[in-house]
């Protein structure tokens, strides 16, 4: 049960949180540098699997180590490294193959995704401690 209630702790922060920075930031960072490259709709059956995905991730690497040490420190560290790993990936991959991927696109977006990680493990830590102590 600590999983499941992990995993939608997860889910819940990541998504929200990535909906107010993607809301304000697509047409300031993203649209000016990607114009064309765009998509005018969202491809919405990726997009739903990539945020049913990416809270595994900060699960296995960041929430559950958090909850084992009872450390919100190390939740929000781990969550943020595998955040600076996987949005990295992507960005830096982005940056070397696609045509007007900007430096500062790369910077803003790792650091967001370093942040997003960060603050969605740290959170669904706190929530399952929480949850946990009212049982």
């Amino acid at each position: 049960m600590t999983y499941v209630a992990a995993y939608g702790a997860a889910l819940l922060v990541f998504f929200l949180a990535d909906m107010v920075w993607l809301g304000t930031m697509v047409s300031r960072l993203y649209r000016p540098v990607l114009g064309d490259l765009l998509l005018s709709e969202v491809n919405m059956p990726a997009a739903i699997i990539f945020y049913l995905l990416y809270p595994v991730g900060l699960v296995i690497f960041a929430i559950v180590p958090a909850i084992r040490s009872d450390n919100i420190t190390t939740a929000f560290l781990l969550g943020a490294l595998f955040g600076f790993f996987t949005y990295g990936t992507y960005d830096l991959t982005n940056h070397a193959t696609v045509r007007n991927w900007s430096t500062t696109l790369t910077i803003a977006d790792m650091a967001w995704g370093t942040f997003l990680g960060g603050i969605s493990a740290a959170c669904a830590q706190w929530i399952v401690t929480k949850l946990s102590l009212q049982l």
